[in-house]
């Protein structure tokens, strides 16, 4: 409330206006959340600067401002800044002479305020301005938040009760309404009585002290009974509903728990399925490696047989071409002369067998080298036939293991899902028994509101052929009474008459008192206008005072510091008059030793008169100055 307390008197300087001290007092008093202005007479500026406060309040929740004498211009401008607060609960302007004006604006604030939920309005004259009134209720028919509203003591009249029944066939948030101690009458309290059965959320209407008869009070109190059992029902209802909502949302996160558990250990399966298959698949691909690089030996084996197979075709060749070139020297030797060619065909010859044998060791050792390498080549073609059948055998069990797996995982998962099938058919079943458990609770309900209507409906005509009876009963009655009342009529005008009399005499003094208490209000604020007058003037008069000492001291202290330097000054001078004293002692004493043996002369008796006078008058001049310092001290 502090905050609130600053933000008031900012509002209020900015405006040119004085914060009303009362107000000021009582926001520093008040609790967090809770505005109680009661009994405080505010003024149109101060309701200015509080509808601004309340326009971005947050934390009040409470508003109390009863008996604070609202002008309409004030009441306008604190509800207009209610118009657009969220905060505010409880709202009570009890005792404030409201009137159009007001009305206007409790309508507007009803039609946007959508926090509001409780409503004070006890002795102002709302009802007394018909159009006024009926702007009122056309707000109060479209407000959807308000729960309580007090309108006791407003003068409300029949027209005005006709416009309330409009509003209460409309609204369908209020709950309580005190209508107490108003001029309702007969046909107010029909036009109220036919609304009821359009109003399903009232179950508390107070109608004392308006002249309604009592049979319309007694509908009134069953209408109000019956919706009070129709809430009740309702909120048991609702109440059963919420417990049935819990169960089933609990069932949900149950099921919703061990289906997610379901799920997890499928993907676990899933995972390990995926892993197993990972390993299988790794496997397959190291035996893969393996048979190629298998491959790739027995290629590059094959590739140096080839190589063989081409070196041995080429010596063949070789040697076809030796035989050949050995058969046309053969021949070239015969056409040569046999003399001189038979020893170089000779030594050829042998040169020939030499390299033909050489040759032939060579083919010899490639035939043996191609031997082993086709031997070597049998192995390897074996080895890798060996290999081969033994990767496919390993391929095979492999696949035959993955397919197992396969199956395996399969049938997991059938598995799985046939139980995720089998419960998710449970749990429906289950919602299915508790849908069709609450559907037989909401006929057996439905059959006993009927049944209740029924008993209504009974009772009603028991009621109505009973009220027939009463009737009957009651013009007998009346004609019984009807003597007695003209006996006691006179009587009872005479009463009546007293009664008058009494009442325009308590108005009188009504009217006298306000009127005191007008004057004595005005006397009283014309005093606190004087007091305040003489308390600024005695302010004044303080500072003027202090003033004034101000001066005094500082006049003091200059006088002080001038009386210092003349006694300095003074001082000095009686320093220098001591050392002229010595001096002239010292030429006297001169003179005298020179004048002793003679009489003085005129002259020198003169001259030592002077300096004795001249001497006193030195002595006397710093005591006069000091006397007169003193009387300037002193004064």
């Amino acid at each position: 409330m502090e905050e609130f307390r600053r933000a008031y008197s900012r509002l209020c300087k900015e405006s040119g206006t004085e914060p009303q001290e009362t107000v000021l007092q009582q926001l520093h008093q008040l609790p967090q959340g809770r505005l109680d202005l009661a009994t405080q007479s505010l003024t149109v500026d101060t309701c200015r600067a509080l509808g601004k406060l309340l326009q971005k309040e947050s934390l009040l929740t409470e508003l109390i401002l009863s008996d604070c004498m609202l002008s309409e211009e004030g009441a306008t401008l604190l509800l207009q800044g209610l118009c657009v607060n969220t905060a505010v609960r409880f709202l009570d302007l009890k005792g404030n002479n409201l009137r159009a004006a007001g009305a206007e604006a409790l309508a507007k604030l009803l039609r946007q305020n959508k926090s509001i939920q409780s409503l004070t309005l006890e002795w102002n004259n709302l009802g007394t301005w018909d159009e006024a009134f009926a702007t009122f209720c056309g707000a109060l028919a479209a407000n959807g938040a308000l729960r309580q509203l007090d309108l006791r003591n407003n003068q409300i009249n029949h027209k005005g009760a006709e416009e309330l029944a409009l509003a209460l066939k409309s609204n369908a948030s209020l709950q309580q309404l005190d209508l107490r101690w108003n001029h309702i009458g007969l046909l107010g309290g029909r036009a109220l009585v036919n609304c009821l059965p359009s109003n399903r959320t009232l179950w508390k209407l107070e109608l004392a002290g308006n002249n309604i008869p009592g049979d319309i009070l007694r509908a009134v109190e069953q209408a109000m009974d019956h919706n009070q059992d129709r809430q009740t029902v309702f909120r048991e209802s609702q109440a059963r509903a919420q417990v049935l909502s819990k169960e089933v949302r609990h069932l949900r996160e149950e099921k919703s728990k061990q289906f997610l558990d379901l799920m997890e250990t499928i993907d676990r399966q899933r995972e390990e399925m995926a892993r197993s298959s990972k390993a299988s698949a790794a496997r397959v691909g190291q035996l893969q490696e393996a048979l190629n690089e298998r491959h790739s030996i027995i290629n590059s084996l094959k590739a140096k047989l080839q190589m063989t197979e081409a070196a041995l075709a080429l010596s063949e060749q070789k040697a076809q071409d030796l035989g050949e070139l050995l058969a046309t020297t053969e021949q070239e030797q015969r056409s040569l002369e046999a003399a001189e060619r038979e020893s170089k065909l000779l030594r050829d010859l042998s040169a020939a067998n030499e390299k033909n044998l050489l040759l032939r060791n060579q083919v010899d050792e490639l035939e043996r080298k191609v031997k082993s390498q086709q031997e070597q080549l049998f192995l390897t073609k074996t080895e890798l036939t060996n290999t081969t059948a033994e990767l496919k055998m390993r391929a095979i069990q492999a696949e035959e293991r993955l397919e197992l797996e396969k199956n395996r995982s399969r049938q997991s998962l059938e598995d799985a899902e046939h139980l995720r099938f089998k419960e998710v058919e449970h749990m429906t079943r289950h919602l299915e028994d508790s849908e069709r458990a609450m559907q037989e609770r909401v006929q057996r309900l439905e059959a006993a509101r009927l049944s209740l209507e029924e008993e209504l409906s009974r009772v009603k005509a028991a009621a109505l052929t009973e009220r027939s009876q009463a009737e009957e009963e009651l013009i007998k009655a009346k004609n019984q009474v009807r003597l007695e009342e003209q006996q006691h009529q006179a009587h009872l005008e005479e009463k009546l008459r007293l009664l008058a009399q009494a009442r325009d005499e308590a108005q009188s003094t009504c009217l006298q008192q306000k009127q005191t208490v007008a004057d004595a209000q005005a006397r009283a604020s014309q005093l606190g206008m004087q007091v305040e007058s003489l308390r600024r003037r005695l302010e004044e008069l303080q500072q003027e005072l202090s003033n004034k000492d101000q001066e005094k001291v500082a006049e003091v202290t200059r006088v002080r510091l001038e009386l210092q330097e003349q006694n300095g000054r003074l001082q000095a001078e009686l320093t220098a008059q001591e050392a002229l004293k010595e001096k002239a002692a010292a030429l006297e004493r001169q003179l005298k030793g020179e004048l002793s043996p003679r009489s003085p002369h005129p002259w020198h008796r003169c001259r030592a008169f002077l300096t004795r006078t001249s001497h006193r008058r030195r002595r006397n001049r710093p005591l006069a100055s000091l006397v007169s310092l003193r009387r300037v001290y002193s004064q």
